[in-house]
């Protein structure tokens, strides 16, 4: 999922046109040794596919057979040894490779991170993890998390957290997966995004036999396919997203969704189709539905729309579907 996010993300922003930088976080914080990863992963050398095919035969998991192939491409075990064992450097390479797909001119800048890694599970020194602070929401003690939160951003959390509109985890939505993927034939299941060589098969059999998410990622994880992997299988199992779909989306310029903006966002917007009059800024869904001719965009924007009704089940309560159309943007004028 997060390489999706990734390529999905950088073909967002360069196609605003007014981007000059993209800025994220990496352990290294060096972007030229970084992009010797990215340069490898997007020219795909012979010599670099066939030690990643041989690494693949040996039963590794593709991130990790990934990682052996660079390393022996590149030759130099010092050098770059730790690179590809720290999440966030892994990250940083997926979006420099992004960039060189889309051909950008946007300048990459990597931030060190520091004082906790990537799935640290305590706050230290005032500094925690995107997985500390699901963690720590999870317990309620969302004081804790105040040390660790800019105030702002503390305050909108505390505010879903109290009023039940939080979703912690996939487990959220297992009755609803394990629900479709029983009703889901074989041909269906094989059709979703990241299921190849027969994965369909493990998936159904586990589907038929257990009652949880966690019991049906431990039946069907291996050294092949990691449990990250399957998730992001069970995610496009619950939106109904196919092959077909990824597809699609990979093969036009994304539209751009409107959420809010302040007088600064409203320049930017105005600066942003000035730039590039051809792309689709929604503002408002029903409009762009009634009115848009384009089939792709509006299956988009329809799976875009089912997620957010999706996602509202996960609610303790006032589960209600329909916020894309009911729900007004933000207007920030005295931020």
């Amino acid at each position: 999922m997060q390489k999706i996010l990734q390529d999905g993300s950088v073909k967002i922003l360069n196609s605003l046109k007014i981007v000059d930088y993209l800025s994220f976080g990496s352990e290294l914080c060096d972007v030229n040794i970084l992009n010797e990863f990215a340069k490898i992963l997007f020219a795909e050398p012979k010599e670099y596919v066939s030690i990643l095919n041989h690494e693949l035969s040996k039963g590794f998991s593709y991130p990790k057979a990934r990682e052996n192939a660079l390393l022996m491409y590149l030759n130099d075990i010092r050098k770059y040894a730790n690179i590809l064992s720290s999440p966030n450097n892994i990250l940083a390479i997926e979006y420099l490779k992004a960039l060189k797909e889309e051909n950008s001119s946007i300048i990459p800048l990597s931030i060190r991170r520091n004082k906790v890694d990537y799935n640290d599970t305590q706050i230290v020194d005032g500094f925690a993890s995107a997985t500390a602070i699901r963690k720590i929401a999870l317990t309620n003690d969302v004081w804790s998390l105040r040390k660790a939160m800019p105030k702002s951003s503390f305050d909108i959390m505390y505010e879903q957290l109290r009023s039940g509109k939080t979703v912690a985890n996939l487990s959220k939505f297992e009755h609803e997966i394990i629900y479709n993927l029983r009703k889901m034939s074989l041909s269906e299941i094989a059709d979703l995004p990241d299921v190849t060589e027969g994965l369909e098969n493990s998936i159904k059999n586990a589907a038929n036999s257990c009652n949880t998410i966690d019991e049906l990622v431990s039946i069907v994880k291996s050294k092949r396919y990691t449990t990250t992997r399957i998730k992001r299988i069970l995610v496009y199992c619950l939106l109904g997203i196919t092959k077909k779909d990824m597809q699609n989306s990979k093969k036009i310029n994304p539209y751009i969704r409107v959420l809010g903006f302040n007088e600064k966002g409203k320049e930017l917007l105005s600066g942003i189709a000035h730039a590039n009059p051809k792309l689709d800024i929604i503002t408002s869904p029903k409009k762009f539905l009634e009115q848009s001719n384009n089939k792709i965009l509006k299956s988009m924007l329809e799976k875009d729309i089912f997620a957010t009704d999706v996602y509202t089940l996960g609610y303790d309560y006032d589960s209600c579907s329909n916020l894309d159309f009911t729900t007004p943007i933000i207007n920030f004028y005295n931020t």
